[in-house]
């Protein structure tokens, strides 16, 4: 199929080649309309209808994820991208109108949003269906080329794109590379108008740094340790709910806004943890390794990853629920662990996986120096009923986003930005944002030939530079002279 690229050849010729091709295609001009934009997310649209299925199957293959958590989380979310976009395109692509200073009078302003040109999407293997559709939404949106590198760790997911995609869109226009690492830094070696990452820091800089050779802007959308902050006012059936739901509901854990680590008082921990308990083994069972609603781990390397933090000295001894690992079912049950040292691995890189620290303080407001001795995280989560607590909060943690009461639903509204600060992500999107991570704002001035000033133009005397100061600072009399009084 066209839009497909062969991975058996695809190298940097090829990739070369394939750069190109779009850019004939983006200069022809077709990417830009109305009726091109909205056709293709009709046919987006109509994959995700008609291809549920197989895109839940094909989860389930890379990650054992449960058929209810695929359409909540993945599915659905990425049909309401689809359809948020093409409900609101048009209002998106008008030039918007801004007020004309006095200095160029007369005048009218507006600002054009103009696609960026051919962007690279490289999406991520924990959530492969949302994560790669939901920005090529928004690059077609934008009215860009766009080629989708999906995650090689999520092969099933990568290869299902490859093959219907380009049933439902413009093959000319929207490309899907598979691989890995050799035809990922065969695209990065490419010049493009805008490159969109999601992952770990460390591609994420690795992705930058190609970047940079071209001066190509990046959005990053990485991760962190998103702490969730439990006062003792809460109603605890309740947020312990959302807690695990948030935390082991979202892909056990492999999820970039995923609780990193709680955070409540010593004298509260006690109820806290047992409430915790209580619930996943309502959840899960007594034995969730044998859970269907448990995502496995995404393979060996990271089952490794996260049992190696679970094997590190003065860190087994915390835990106080959970524990138990099946390697060859790459399954770890949800665990608790308590008052981890601060200094252990657990603690210092984000975690990624069903493990949760649980650290305790005297007070609430301790938490807010610990929370922002680490790199700036993807979310914060305050769980409170205190309105004090709550506004100290927004105002002292920087994070990408902050819910309050609940875990991870932010995403869900596409009114609001998506993305992180510092090392958990540069750029957001989602809803308008998606359309303006992937547009550029360029402003346009545009004034007939009346209003002629002749106090701007050369020689400068002393009673021009007297309007010419006059009207710069608004003044009414220094522009009607400027207007009117010849020189």
């Amino acid at each position: 199929m066209e839009g497909k690229i062969s991975t058996e050849v695809f190298n940097r010729e090829k990739a070369e080649a394939t750069v190109k091709a779009l850019r004939q295609s983006f200069r022809a001009g077709k990417t830009k309309t109305y009726e091109w934009r909205a056709s293709q997310l009709e046919g987006i649209a109509r994959l995700i209808k008609e291809k549920e299925s197989d895109i839940t199957e094909a989860l389930r293959s890379d990650l054992a994820k449960p058929e209810m958590e695929s359409y909540l989380h993945e599915i659905s979310l990425a049909k309401s991208a689809c359809l948020f976009a093409l409900k609101n395109l048009k209002k998106w692509m008008k030039p918007e109108k801004v007020p004309a200073a006095i200095t160029t009078f007369p005048s009218s302003a507006k600002i054009v949003s103009e696609p960026l040109g051919v962007v690279l999407v490289i999406s991520a293997w924990n959530y492969p269906f949302l994560l790669s559709i939901d920005p090529v939404i928004g690059a077609i949106v934008a009215g860009n080329a766009v080629v989708l590198k999906p995650s090689e760790i999520a092969p099933a997911t990568s290869e299902l794109f490859a093959k219907i995609l380009p049933e439902y869109v413009d093959s000319s226009c929207i490309k899907v590379v598979e691989g890995g690492v050799p035809e990922t830094t065969a695209l990065l070696e490419q010049k493009w108008d805008k490159i969109f990452y999601t992952g770990n820091g460390k591609v994420g800089r690795i992705v930058m740094a190609a970047a940079a050779k071209h001066l190509t802007p990046v959005s990053l959308e990485l991760g962190g340790k998103s702490p969730v902050l439990v006062d003792s006012d809460v109603n605890l059936k309740v947020a312990v709910k959302r807690i695990a739901v948030g935390k082991w509901g979202c892909n056990n854990g492999q999820a970039c806004i995923a609780p990193d680590y709680i955070i409540t008082t010593k004298s509260f921990a006690p109820q806290l943890v047992e409430a915790l308990k209580v619930t996943l083994e309502k959840f899960y069972g007594k034995n969730p390794l044998e859970s269907a609603d448990l995502s496995r781990i995404v393979n060996l390397n990271h089952f490794k990853r996260l049992t190696d933090l679970l094997d590190e000295e003065n860190v087994s001894e915390k835990i106080v629920c959970g524990g138990q690992t099946d390697e060859k079912q790459l399954k770890i049950a949800p665990t608790l662990l308590l008052d981890v040292p601060h200094d252990s691995l657990i603690m210092k890189d984000e975690i990624f996986g069903p493990l949760l620290p649980i650290v305790t303080v005297d007070n609430l407001e301790d938490s807010f120096e610990i929370i922002n001795s680490m790199s700036k995280p993807l979310a914060a989560y305050l769980f409170t009923k205190n309105k004090k607590l709550e506004q100290e909060f927004i105002s002292n943690v920087s994070a990408g986003g902050i819910l309050v009461n609940d875990i991870a639903l932010h995403l869900a509204n596409l009114y609001l930005p998506f993305g992180g600060v510092g090392e958990s992500g540069i750029g957001a999107y989602h809803g308008k944002f998606s359309f303006d991570a992937f547009s550029h704002k360029k402003a346009v001035l545009s004034r007939g030939f009346a209003g002629e000033a002749g106090a701007r133009y050369p020689p400068y005397t002393t009673e021009k530079q007297w309007i010419l100061k006059g009207l710069i600072n608004g003044s009414i009399v220094a522009l009607f002279l400027a207007l009117f009084k010849r020189f």
